[in-house]
């Protein structure tokens, strides 16, 4: 696998694709700088080399150009965080960009405009792959985010590259850690598995029963398997149609002599709503009228033997409606479970949308061993497939 460090920088144009999709307000003011940070280890490598680096990246999702979706809102920002004076380029192609890459000298930083600008990026066009190769030297791909799609700029332009193409630092983190969880794990592994539908998880679970010792099964996917064997969910969350699927997924876990352990009791509300009337009820139990929204006290102490007991953990999905402070404590809980067993040296990463918001929501984020920036793409490892990104530095 090569990364950043196979190469030396110095006078090298560094085509480096970041993830800087970043949030921004009505303002155009950045609200979470964190993919940029993430991508700052490998540009600070390039430029203490001796290097220059041309920024590509998307932003959102526009119908040809707009705006409000320039690259040119986060050009300060970037500035800031990289401690560096960042050029911009109103375009990404032709001769505005090829003149600005040009006059680009080592130890500067270009970002060009917004690349979702041109349909080809999508697309994955060859001649718009061709014309972003001519800028560089050598192509780095720092964005796992976008890996697990055959764009323009994240797998296509790499054919461009055949010798001069590496992983950036962020990337690389990002393979070995999932790497670590579905390779060279040390066992007791234990996956949770959290979110709303057990059909959006089905083929991570299938992929993973062969690497884990023990799952847990949390958040609205409880209630299908509960139901499946035969409790009452009242009014929660329940696909009637995937309770087949849960069981062929229990009895599947049983042949592979991995521990699935569901929620036993729940916080039970009256209504979706942070303001409804709550109870704590057995999850087999759940009366008409009411749903389970959160993990409640004895599944918390069944998760925590489980959690202080594993050397591997991979978190993707919380245990309940975090978003609601009614709903928290569960994910809450989790999360400083998963905390203390890496304190105590186990290995835990976090990924998944949902997930990844909760533990930097309760300032668990610094206390795990890795928490991946990519929702899709780390499904798509945990699901087994090769992503095409990563794919095309490795060919």
């Amino acid at each position: 696998m090569k990364t950043l460090f196979d190469f030396n920088f110095k006078n090298k144009k560094a085509l480096v694709r970041v993830d800087f999709n970043v949030p921004l307000d009505e303002n155009f003011n950045v609200t979470d700088v964190n993919r940029i940070e993430g991508a700052k280890p490998t540009i600070d490598k390039i430029l203490a080399d001796g290097g220059s680096v041309i920024l590509m990246s998307h932003l959102g999702r526009p119908k040809g150009v707009e705006e409000k979706y320039s690259l040119k809102h986060i050009v300060s920002k970037t500035e800031e965080v990289l401690g560096v004076q960042v050029k911009f380029a109103s375009d990404c192609i032709g001769s505005v960009a090829e003149q600005a890459a040009a006059d680009l000298k080592p130890g500067e930083v270009l970002l060009l405009e917004n690349l979702r600008f041109y349909k080809e990026e999508e697309a994955g066009d060859v001649d718009f792959s061709k014309k972003l190769a001519s800028l560089g030297n050598i192509y780095v791909n720092d964005a796992f985010g976008t890996a697990h799609r055959a764009h323009a700029s994240t797998t296509i332009i790499a054919q461009f590259f055949p010798k001069d193409k590496c992983f950036g630092t962020l990337l690389a983190k990002e393979i070995e850690s999932l790497n670590k969880v579905l390779k060279d794990s040390e066992k007791p592994v234990t996956a949770i598995l959290g979110g709303s539908k057990v059909s959006s998880k089905i083929t991570v679970i299938e992929n993973i029963l062969d690497k884990v010792d023990h799952m847990i099964i949390g958040g609205g996917m409880t209630f299908t398997f509960v139901k499946a064997l035969g409790g009452k969910v009242g009014d929660s969350i329940c696909e009637d149609d995937k309770m087949q699927m849960a069981l062929d997924i229990l009895h599947l876990a049983k042949e592979k002599n991995v521990h699935i352990h569901i929620p036993v009791d729940v916080v039970a509300a009256d209504a979706f709503s942070n303001d409804a009337n709550t109870k704590i009820v057995d999850v087999r139990e759940i009366p008409d009228g009411w749903q389970g929204l959160d993990a409640g006290p004895k599944s918390l102490e069944n998760f925590k033997e489980v959690i202080m007991n594993s050397k591997t953990i991979l978190w993707n999905g919380p245990l309940g409606v975090f978003e609601m402070e009614s709903f928290a404590k569960g994910t809450i809980t989790l999360g400083n479970y998963i905390a203390e067993a890496t304190a105590n040296g186990a290995f835990s990463l976090v990924g998944g949308g949902d997930s990844v918001a909760a533990v930097k929501q309760f300032g668990l984020e610094p206390k795990m061993s890795y928490v991946s920036t990519g929702g899709g793409a780390m499904l798509e490892m945990l699901e087994g497939r090769t992503l095409p990104g990563i794919a095309a530095i490795l060919s």
